[in-house]
């Protein structure tokens, strides 16, 4: 929520300037993303109208294209035995069970890579979570 400009939790008066903090870093490190575009079609696309230039569809597409890893580079040092607090690998056919391999669901072969991120709650609304 925080990448893609989403996030409604503003917190108390510290926790608010810090977020502003965080939200012009963001602003900064999208703009420096949209001005290093090589393609022309795609510099087009991703131009923020918005006074602000918060480059919400440039922000939300780098999200898409990198929650996983994302996800990975969070759980990266998780030991073994940690697990995701809720049942969500699997689906399906399968039965469902707990991410407790780095707090990651094992690939569809069940090899020891774990890659599949175990939550899809980043497309769910704040105020339904």
């Amino acid at each position: 929520d925080i990448i893609r400009g989403k996030d409604l939790f503003l917190g108390n008066t510290y926790e608010s300037a810090q977020r502003d903090k965080l939200e012009q870093k963001l602003k900064e490190i999208f703009q420096k993303i949209h001005n290093n575009l090589n393609n022309a079609k795609a510099k087009t696309h991703y131009e923020d109208k918005h006074p602000e230039k918060n480059f919400f569809q440039l922000r939300e597409d780098w999200w898409t294209a990198n929650r996983h890893t994302v996800w990975k580079a969070i759980t990266c040092s998780a030991d073994h035995g940690n697990r995701y607090f809720r049942a969500t690998c699997g689906g399906d056919n399968e039965s469902l069970s707990h991410a407790s391999h780095k707090c990651r669901c094992k690939d569809k072969s069940f090899t020891e890579e774990t890659d599949q991120v175990p939550t899809y709650f980043d497309y769910v609304p704040q105020y339904l979570r």
